[in-house]
């Protein structure tokens, strides 16, 4: 099983349109299109959407070392809105890793390279197993 098939298995990301791109080693990239349904009522990509993307590539790169890891704390800095057409772009990249911990930043970036908005998150290694390795 590959880290996307893996991830499949994250309904609701998958339900809104996120799509995992890539992993590696402590670093995950995922990215969704922007459509009216994604919109809260002040016509603004709605914040849990950002978070969800955010969170997705957090889990592909905190996951990436086989070992099951689930977030300890997460927050987001929202520093630009987005919209409908809009391509935004969810890069994680691993700042620590520990034996049992780690930390992570997200960047949300659109079409355009503009930081829409920052993501920090530690998470905690369980220690089990998951059905995948990266090559």
């Amino acid at each position: 099983m590959t880290p996307q098939e893996f991830f499949k298995g994250d309904h609701f990301a998958g339900r809104i349109g996120i799509e995992l791109l890539e992993v590696k080693r402590g670093y995950a990239k995922a990215h969704i299109t922007i459509t009216a349904e994604h919109l809260n009522a002040g016509g603004c990509t709605q914040g849990g959407v950002l978070f969800t993307l955010a969170d997705l590539a957090l889990a592909a790169a905190a996951n990436s070392y086989g070992e099951l890891a689930l977030s300890l704390s997460s927050h987001i800095h929202f520093l630009r809105t987005s919209g409908v057409g809009d391509t935004l772009c969810a890069e994680a990249r691993e700042r620590y890793v520990g034996r049992t911990t780690g930390c992570y930043q997200v960047d949300i970036t659109n079409q355009r390279g503009e930081l829409i908005a920052v993501f920090e998150s530690s998470v905690f290694r369980k220690g089990d197993a998951l059905p995948f390795t990266l090559p």
